[in-house]
């Protein structure tokens, strides 16, 4: 089996499950689920779903029964919709990857200042800074040049004394 054909027949297994159950699953335990991607056999006879599921820890676990006792349901769909010599036997898995990016971004808020917070403490010391690039070089945009009053207002080339 091609690895492409693979994915490509995950990714429409991906699709038909996450639109059967937004559409047509009628089971109150799954809300709020959002169906990150599958991942498929190299057979294609089985396919782990991975979920994301809003809420806590044991309303998780309840929409996770929801879609287990619901899998022979979404296979169905997948056979009307998905053309293949065997359907594949799904299995949910609930995906962490939301929760560890909320986790680290909290984090990183924590550990790095903000820059609220800087710009806030150089208004209060009184001093005017400067924009900077990456480097650290602070420069003066073309707005911001001081005016020699004894310059003539349009220094353009083409003036004749």
């Amino acid at each position: 089996m091609s690895s492409r054909r693979v994915q490509k027949v995950a990714e429409a297994i991906r699709e038909v499950v996450s639109m059967s159950i937004l559409t047509e699953l009628q089971d109150p335990r799954v809300r709020n689920v959002t169906v990150t991607s599958v991942e498929a056999s190299g057979d294609l006879r089985y396919a782990k779903v991975m979920v994301s599921v809003m809420g806590d820890e044991t309303r998780q676990n309840l929409t996770l029964h929801g879609l287990q006792s619901a899998a022979g349901f979404l296979q169905s769909k997948i056979a009307e919709r998905v053309d293949l010599r065997y359907t594949p036997r799904l299995s949910f898995v609930l995906d962490q990857g939301v929760k560890h990016s909320i986790a680290i971004a909290q984090i990183l808020r924590e550990v790095l200042p903000s820059e609220k917070s800087e710009a806030d403490a150089e208004a209060a010391s009184g001093e005017q800074s400067l924009p900077s690039d990456e480097d650290g070089i602070r420069s003066i945009s073309p707005q911001e040049e001081p005016v020699d009053p004894s310059l003539p207002s349009d220094p353009s080339p083409h003036t004749q004394t």
